[in-house]
């Protein structure tokens, strides 16, 4: 199962990344490096999988959240080289959040309870209407307030269903 972790900074770095031993980028893949308010640095592996919420273009100087898997492998080289799952970048108003949703739609650390409304949308990652549950999936939620009850409560916005 995949556990998520996130890293919240500043864009300073994009560039090709080299996948093979040729030396050559064929341009699919980006290196973007994050630098948090504590000066720490990471570098998310961009694949043509990973997903941009609002499919939005990302450049050096914006404040991201990216998101991974805490349980891949990595390689041990500093900074730290995570793959890229879910980037959003930071907008007034809304938050973001990548997670497993149980039946009752609370995530896994119990810090955030899903309310859905008719104003929800829920879709698949490529943008087309998931017409089934959310309960029990990964999901990337993008919302607004939340109560200040535990877990947190809130209408979501949008729901993007992870079916791989």
């Amino acid at each position: 199962m995949k556990k998520f972790q996130s890293f919240y900074g500043i864009v300073i770095k994009i560039d090709d990344f080299l996948i093979d031993e040729t030396g050559k980028s064929d341009g699919c893949y980006k290196l973007m490096s994050v630098q948090d308010s504590n000066r720490n640095v990471v570098n998310f592996v961009i694949s043509p999988s990973t997903y941009f919420v609002d499919h939005e273009i990302i450049q050096i100087g914006d404040i991201i959240i990216g998101f991974y898997n805490a349980n891949a492998a990595v390689p041990l080289i500093f900074p730290p080289r995570f793959r890229a799952i879910v980037i959003a970048r930071d907008t007034p108003y809304r938050n973001v959040k990548v997670d497993y949703f149980n039946n009752e739609l609370i995530n896994t650390d119990n810090t955030l309870k899903l309310n859905i409304s008719s104003n929800t949308q829920i879709l698949l990652e490529n943008g087309q209407l998931f017409t089934k549950s959310p309960n029990n999936r990964n999901l990337i939620v993008t919302y607004g307030p939340t109560t200040r009850s535990i877990p947190a409560q809130t209408n979501p916005y949008k729901i993007i269903v992870m079916c791989s």
